[in-house]
């Protein structure tokens, strides 16, 4: 018979797999339609920055997201190799260098994973502002690397807003990953069903 705990654990390993895989799928899928237009009179949409129009809005990085709420909730759940494996995967399929991300986004988790046990009793704002801070410096260490071995880059604002939409996102998905999977901040002191500190 399988140990409840080894069950478990795996379980939620290859829960964040099928969503990891899930998320890379969906953004696969051809799903933007045309352009449309701000629904703004159309001097204003005139003075507007390019970058602003929604179509060409860069959206949000689920994947990053999602990884760093699992992280920052139950990092034994998700190993630095299979952060690695879906965020090299990740790679492959956006076409960027292969394994620069990846090896800043393990850099970010594994950061975030040594102070999971001392920011336990830290409200939501402050797991949020943590989240925040290593998205952006991620983001900013990926933008500086490439600019270093002049690899072409689309321009600042898009980043911004990018950036903005995904530390936006870790809210939303730390609540949505506690209503249905029960992923929630282990308390100091927390134990688990069988005992066991958490």
């Amino acid at each position: 018979m399988v140990d409840p705990r080894t069950a478990k654990l795996w379980g939620f390993r290859a829960l964040f797999l099928a969503l990891a895989v899930l998320i890379l799928f969906f953004r696969l899928l051809p799903l933007s339609a045309l352009p449309q237009d701000w629904p703004l009179p159309q001097r204003i949409v005139d003075v507007m920055p390019g970058w602003l129009y929604p179509h060409d809005w860069p959206g949000t990085d689920m994947l990053l997201a999602l990884t760093l709420v699992w992280v920052q909730r139950r990092p034994d759940f998700v190993p630095a190799p299979l952060i690695a494996a879906a965020f090299l995967l990740d790679d492959l399929l956006s076409g960027r260098p292969p394994g620069l991300w990846t090896l800043i986004v393990v850099v970010g988790t594994e950061f975030l994973r040594s102070r999971e046990a001392r920011s336990r009793d830290l409200p939501f704002v402050g797991e949020w502002l943590m989240a925040g801070a290593v998205i952006a410096a991620m983001v900013l260490a990926n933008r500086l690397v490439l600019t270093i071995f002049m690899v072409p880059q689309v321009g600042f604002g898009p980043v911004l807003v990018h950036m903005g939409a995904t530390i936006l996102l870790y809210s939303l998905l730390a609540g949505l990953m506690q209503l249905t999977f029960g992923l929630h901040r282990a308390a100091p002191g927390e134990v688990d069903s069988w005992g066991n500190r958490i």
